[in-house]
């Protein structure tokens, strides 16, 4: 007898296992020793971190708990009583699928986002779980309080699944996809060769101005693209920059152009 999962499972749990194998990934590149591709001095992360791994990894499976329920609630709702498997579209299909699904997904997210930061209660009893990794890294890319981890990351999947109109087999690969581009972003590194540094400008750099207390109130798109941020005036340009003693350093221009000004 044969022995198959269905696309709604694995559109649930094929994510997170990705999450956690992509962010092992960077630990055993950490583990062998990536100083000089680090955004931050390796001993930052216990000087301004305020909680400890554990605790990060214990908030991250809250999330995912959350995530799955909302997902297999959301598959039982819109599945097909009869059983029927939707027949996959045309590849051309699919690819517009992805990109009005990306679209979605950031607009939802800048805008969450960024009303996090205004709304001080928010910000302060909800968002600011996640800002105390000062020194973002690979597995703590979903480290939030669960009320934000249900409104930006799952309801924001919800709505690009649904208005997208995808199938739940190629739910699997977008919200893979969309997974990799998140812990990425978080890593804390700037590693030669990464791909989705040619196609995203939103990237780990990109996103570690938006974890400093300068680049609190910029930077807020997430996870793919950065248009809302210049649409809106939120886009915080910086310049990379290499660090005494190792690594790199993403430092804002506009910080930059003060500091040239003071010794002018």
């Amino acid at each position: 007898m044969a022995f198959s999962v269905s696309d709604e499972l694995l559109g649930t749990f094929v994510p997170i296992a990705v999450y956690w194998l992509y962010s092992g990934l960077y630990i055993v590149l950490d583990a062998m020793g990536m100083d000089d591709y680090r955004l931050h001095p390796k001993g930052e992360e216990s000087t301004k971190n305020i909680v400890s791994k554990w605790t990060v990894v214990k908030g991250v499976l809250v999330q995912q708990s959350f995530q799955i329920a909302v997902s297999l609630l959301l598959f039982t709702i819109i599945g097909d009583e009869s059983g029927t498997v939707r027949k996959q579209p045309p590849a051309l299909v699919i690819a517009l699928q992805f990109i009005i699904a990306m679209f979605v997904m950031d607009t939802w997210q800048y805008f969450m986002h960024r009303y996090m930061h205004v709304n001080k209660f928010l910000y302060k009893h909800v968002h600011s779980k996640h800002h105390t990794l000062v020194v973002p890294y690979a597995f703590g890319a979903l480290y939030n309080h669960p009320l934000e981890g249900l409104i930006l990351d799952t309801i924001g999947g919800a709505l690009s699944f649904l208005i997208a109109d995808m199938t739940p087999k190629t739910a699997i690969f977008f919200f893979s996809f969309a997974t990799i581009k998140t812990v990425d972003d978080h890593c804390g590194l700037w590693l030669p060769g990464n791909i989705l540094h040619v196609f995203f400008s939103n990237n780990s750099a990109y996103h570690d101005i938006h974890h400093q207390l300068y680049g609190n109130k910029y930077n807020f798109s997430q996870p793919f693209f950065v248009m809302w941020d210049k649409i809106l005036g939120t886009y915080m340009p910086y310049a990379l920059e290499n660090r005494k003693g190792g690594g790199f350093e993403a430092r804002p221009i506009k910080l930059n152009l003060a500091e040239q000004s003071k010794t002018d």
